[in-house]
């Protein structure tokens, strides 16, 4: 079975995604991961956003995976280094969204996704899983939430990693997002007309966790 998981950055899906996979024994697969490690690339070699060619060149010739440790952890690999913690830096953050707009990129990225989803039973969370990469998913869920919750969440999210930025700021670069996300030409971030919505601002993790399983197992 494939679960798809969608909706804005700061929602709950990837923390979400991940512990209905590990529920159900599932390959958990955090596609926004794969946007984020070619993002490092493209800034470590100090590629432009506004670089099409680059960027796609950058895309096609990168290896990027994503491996399920026995902890429930996910380890973020690039061309064989571990960048799961490099990819969450605030300045991959700014930049992720102008990169994953991309029409070259996501192309080569939905090909990736798809490859990976073959694995069996999955659990993907993203942007535009339910609608463009698997619109065939036996299960679709968009989570969403107050712009205001998800900035709080990313700020604390933040300050955990050791990451000292103004909660303005982070409420400031969501909003920029949100924008860029669902106004881009190929694959915006919409809610697939099939896809279950779930509103998490007054919720829980457990509690929308508990949510999506009663409609998976329904």
């Amino acid at each position: 079975m494939i679960i798809a998981i969608d909706g804005p950055a700061g929602a709950g899906k990837s923390t979400v995604a991940k512990l209905v996979a590990g529920r159900l024994k599932y390959l958990y697969l955090d596609t926004g991961a794969m946007y984020r490690a070619l993002t490092l690339k493209a800034l470590r070699k100090g590629i432009g956003a506004n670089d099409i060619q680059k960027i796609a060149s950058l895309a096609s010739e990168s290896i990027i995976d994503l491996i399920n440790n026995p902890d429930g952890s996910l380890t973020v690999t690039l061309d064989g280094e571990d960048v799961s913690l490099a990819i969450r830096k605030p300045e991959i953050t700014k930049s992720v969204s102008d990169i994953a707009k991309i029409k070259e990129v996501r192309q080569i990225m939905l090909r990736l996704q798809r490859e990976l989803g073959k694995k069996g039973d999955v659990v993907l969370d993203g942007r535009d899983i339910g609608t463009v990469v698997f619109p065939d998913a036996e299960r679709k869920f968009y989570l969403d939430a107050d712009l205001r919750e998800r900035a709080n969440r990313r700020h604390k999210e933040l300050n955990g990693l050791g990451e000292k930025i103004a909660l303005d700021a982070v409420h400031q670069d969501l909003s920029n997002r949100d924008k860029i996300d669902t106004s881009r030409q190929f694959a915006p971030l919409r809610q697939a007309e099939d896809a279950v919505y779930i509103d998490t601002t007054m919720l829980t993790i457990d509690e929308v966790v508990e949510k999506v399983l009663s409609h998976i197992h329904g």
